[in-house]
């Protein structure tokens, strides 16, 4: 909670460029992280109030349960984090290759 919610990104990236086995699962595993870290943490914030604030957003979207809400914002933190993962991973890889392409 104290970083923006963008910092997934440069997470993502770096962690899977760094570590990433293969890019199925650099694409899968930050999907899932923050899937169920966003969730949990929303779950968190928005059940000691009732759900008031997440039903009233709900509202405004047109959705009559607050839990549409909840599914929406983890699957696009998701999706957010697991292509930054993806990248990352490629990204290693093409400067891997091109480093032993310049050596040639």
């Amino acid at each position: 909670m104290v970083l923006p919610w963008w910092v997934i990104v440069i997470i993502s990236f770096a962690t899977c460029g760094i570590i990433g086995k293969t890019g199925k699962m650099s694409l899968w595993h930050p999907f899932f992280a923050i899937l169920l870290l966003w969730t949990g943490m929303a779950l968190f914030k928005s059940i000691p109030n009732d759900n008031l604030l997440v039903t009233r957003v709900a509202q405004l979207f047109g959705l009559r349960a607050w839990w549409w809400i909840l599914i929406v914002t983890a699957l696009i933190g998701g999706f957010v984090a697991g292509i930054c993962g993806f990248c990352g991973y490629h990204f290693r890889k093409a400067v891997l290759a091109n480093k032993s392409n310049t050596k040639l």
